[in-house]
């Protein structure tokens, strides 16, 4: 929960998760608006609603909710962590003044989309923590049993890890610098539910990078034991947490800290080791869909998304943050506000007939020029679009970086084939490996993740890394896009980068700590270059 607060009894709107409102699409259980702390873990029922309202404040979020705003604007992972994940990067173009400050990095300590990514992120991890001591409690009273109150806890477990590794990567710098040693950001296992609670958070100070990566690991391995490999219905085995979505989102924590024999055991778990054929997973019997539209267009029902984060008609991000609205084309009613960008979509390793060139981008002619758009969210009118966290894909793409790293090239080719070849036509499928496969991985990666959020997560592991940019790229500036006519999105052509890029050295490289976050607690140390 957000840890500074204009009074430091703030608070108590935001203490329990429990008093969001609640949505069938997300429990299957009646709605209920409003639980009391004494009453909401009195039963199973109202357990459930409790742990709906911790999904609920993922999914759908606050946009400053300290100013009396009350719209949901998805944060943190209800399309704002796609959204910012995305213009950080350059592979998609931010077109107008919504995502400005974050595509061109000219953010402070005051900008409103860092400060609520930080504040919500926060605000999950509390209730998470809330409802971890509610059910560990409601077991000494006899309401569950401790194996029920241990699957529930795996749930609020795998989502505390989730969200305290999308603030490392925001405001902290890559583990592969110093192995961690760099300022992380406060790892918050505790409950805040009053103001002895608060006193203590507010003092707590940052720790390093590599204990944030150690606790976020915990988490996971404890959330693996505790979860079910799957839930009764398919729609809640996506949108809820699952043994397959803890090991699944390891693969992508050890990948950020280079541990690759990690990465390939939690990949083996999931059937990223077999030798022939068809790669499936023996937990929740995960596989790559034959068609790439399917994860995005049977969104509660494929075989792909192994944990999605739910939206409904009822519950979404709104107009000003749901994930349809956001990168959707206004041939559909979108907003027209992000595409592709023409040096991802002209790329010579994006080869032409690629499936996901052909169903998953879409082309728009305006007067006298043209751009492309994302087309994986199309619930544009009723906003309804899941955000999809980790898909099998990734999985196997990580597992294939691993497994190269390691100088076990012909495992990795077979991965990087297998979500490469469903996608490309038979002409231009890789008979034998790439001279630098490494590279072949990450090229996969830009393309078969561009739209889901992933682009910053790569660019600020492999920051260092001789496959990396050293920073943020330079980035083409919507203006180019409209002065270049109809030519722009045409195989071979490459529009010079005009907004200039940022060095890994520049204090801009990381997000600054929130002004009132550092200014309420002494022992919070800002990000370097942005004061105190």
């Amino acid at each position: 929960m957000k840890l500074k607060y204009k009074s430091k009894l703030a608070l108590a709107g935001l203490l329990m998760a429990l008093a969001m409102p609640s949505c069938k699409k997300f429990t299957e259980l009646s709605p209920l608006d409003k639980l009391s702390d004494n009453t909401a873990f009195s039963s199973k029922q109202n357990i459930e609603l409790a742990l709906n309202g911790v999904y609920w404040q993922a999914a759908v979020g606050r946009y400053n909710p300290g100013t009396g705003l009350t719209t949901g604007r998805g944060y943190p992972f209800g399309g704002a962590s796609i959204e910012q994940g995305e213009m950080r990067g350059e592979d998609m173009v931010n077109l107008q003044a919504f995502y400005q400050i974050t595509y061109e990095g000219t953010y402070t300590a005051t900008t409103a989309n860092n400060v609520n990514h930080w504040e919500q992120l926060y605000a999950l991890i509390n209730q998470a923590n809330v409802f971890i001591k509610g059910v560990e409690d409601a077991v000494g009273k006899g309401v569950i049993t401790q194996d029920e109150s241990n699957a529930y806890k795996g749930e609020a477990l795998f989502l505390r890890a989730l969200a305290h590794h999308e603030l490392v990567l925001h405001f902290c710098k890559p583990y592969a610098d110093n192995k961690g040693s760099n300022l992380g950001v406060p790892y918050r296992t505790k409950a805040m539910m009053g103001a002895p609670d608060v006193e203590e958070g507010i003092s707590q100070k940052r720790g390093t990078v590599a204990e944030d990566y150690a606790k976020i690991i915990e988490d996971l391995n404890n959330a693996e034991n505790y979860l079910p490999a799957a839930k009764a219905d398919k729609a809640l085995s996506i949108s809820k947490a699952t043994k397959g979505a803890a090991i699944a989102l390891k693969t992508r924590v050890y990948l950020h800290m280079a541990d690759y024999d990690n990465v390939i055991a939690e990949g083996k778990k999931l059937g990223a080791d077999v030798g022939s054929g068809a790669f499936t997973s023996p937990i929740g019997g995960y596989k790559l869909e034959a068609d790439v539209e399917t994860p995005f267009t049977s969104q509660a029902n494929n075989l792909e998304s192994i944990f999605s984060i739910a939206q409904t008609q009822a519950q979404n991000g709104g107009v000003n943050g749901a994930i349809a609205s956001m990168f959707s084309a206004s041939a559909f009613k979108g907003r027209d506000l992000i595409a592709t960008s023409p040096n991802l979509y002209n790329a010579d390793f994006w080869v032409e007939g690629d499936a996901r060139k052909t169903k998953l981008q879409y082309i728009q002619t305006t007067g006298n020029y043209k751009m492309v758009f994302n087309y994986k969210y199309r619930a544009i009118a009723v906003l309804d679009s899941w955000n999809p966290i980790i898909r099998y894909s990734e999985v196997l793409l990580n597992t294939a970086e691993a497994y190269a790293y390691k100088g076990n090239n012909t495992q990795a080719f077979a991965l990087l084939n297998a979500v490469r070849n469903r996608a490309v036509p038979s002409s231009k499928q890789f008979m034998v490996a790439p001279s630098d496969l490494k590279l072949a991985i990450y090229q996969e990666r830009r393309i078969e993740f561009t739209g889901e959020g992933k682009r910053w997560g790569d660019l600020h592991r492999l920051a260092l890394s001789s496959y990396g940019k050293n920073g943020v790229p330079a980035k083409v500036l919507s203006a180019q896009l409209t002065t270049g006519g109809l030519d722009n999105y045409k195989p071979g052509v490459v529009v010079e980068a005009k907004r200039a890029a940022i060095p890994y050295t520049d204090k801009s490289f990381i997000w600054p700590l929130p002004q009132s976050e550092v200014s309420s607690n002494p022992n919070l140390e800002q990000n370097p270059g942005y004061g105190n």
